[in-house]
């Protein structure tokens, strides 16, 4: 088994790659790291190409052809990690919104209890940087209206920076994830939930990103807003085995 891989979905993220990559591998645990690219026209994938001659055996590349969204690109991710091993699985953003010294911190929590940690914008009260006070109302009553209606007992359903145990992301239907966007990973801690893994949140400060441009639109919102009500009243009519049961 190998240890901690680090997803991060990029789609023209040049100006970010080089600096997340080498601020992850100067932690003080050894991470390794799969680029999922989607295609970027500004040479993103060439510039990992470049850290790989640098970095031999600890950067993974998969390129795919035109943008397919966040969503897919995780799964993608989360199919070559239970390929290549590894009892660690994290999702990261690539423009440091997500700090990677927090890393360390949700690998911690699930090498102790926690079968799924979440960095949490909302656990310790508002913890964003950089963001208007609208997209911080959005945020924060999304995730009221999902707990709603869910019943799932977390702060920021909608955050996007985890880590995964391995055995998690085996019980997981992954073809059973269809989302893209804030749904994407509403989906995949609703389904933790509800097969009975141990969710924590990790309290984090979310900055919004210096460089690059965000890909948040009003379809991905629409998604997140009616994809939840069709993700509970679909969870009316199936079951959600145990891990000991599969």
């Amino acid at each position: 088994m190998k240890d901690s891989l680090v997803i991060i979905p990029t789609y023209n993220e040049i100006e970010n790659i080089e600096a997340i990559i080498r601020k992850v591998f100067s932690l003080v645990h050894p991470f390794d790291i799969l680029i999922v690219d989607d295609g970027s026209p500004d040479g993103t994938a060439n510039k990992v190409r470049e850290l790989q001659t640098e970095f031999p055996n600890r950067i993974l590349l998969e390129e795919r052809t035109g943008k397919l969204g966040l969503g897919t690109a995780y799964i993608h991710g989360f199919r070559v990690a239970l390929v290549e091993k590894y009892d660690y699985i994290f999702e990261m953003d690539a423009d440091f919104s997500h700090n990677p010294e927090d890393l360390v911190r949700l690998r911690e929590a699930c090498t102790k209890s926690a079968d799924l940690a979440v960095g949490s914008r909302y656990i310790t009260g508002v913890n964003v940087v950089n963001w208007p006070l609208g997209r911080v109302l959005l945020s924060y009553f999304a995730g009221y209206y999902v707990r709603r209606i869910t019943g799932m007992p977390i702060m920021d359903p909608t955050a996007g920076f985890k880590c995964y145990r391995r055995n998690v992301l085996e019980t997981i239907n992954l073809n059973d994830v269809k989302f893209v966007g804030y749904a994407f990973q509403i989906r995949m801690k609703f389904l933790a939930w509800k097969h009975g893994f141990q969710l924590q949140e990790v309290p984090i400060i979310f900055t919004d990103r210096a460089k690059g441009t965000s890909k948040m639109s009003a379809n991905i919102i629409n998604e997140a807003f009616f994809g939840v009500l069709k993700m509970k009243i679909e969870s009316w009519f199936r079951s959600y085995p145990k891990e000991e049961e599969n």
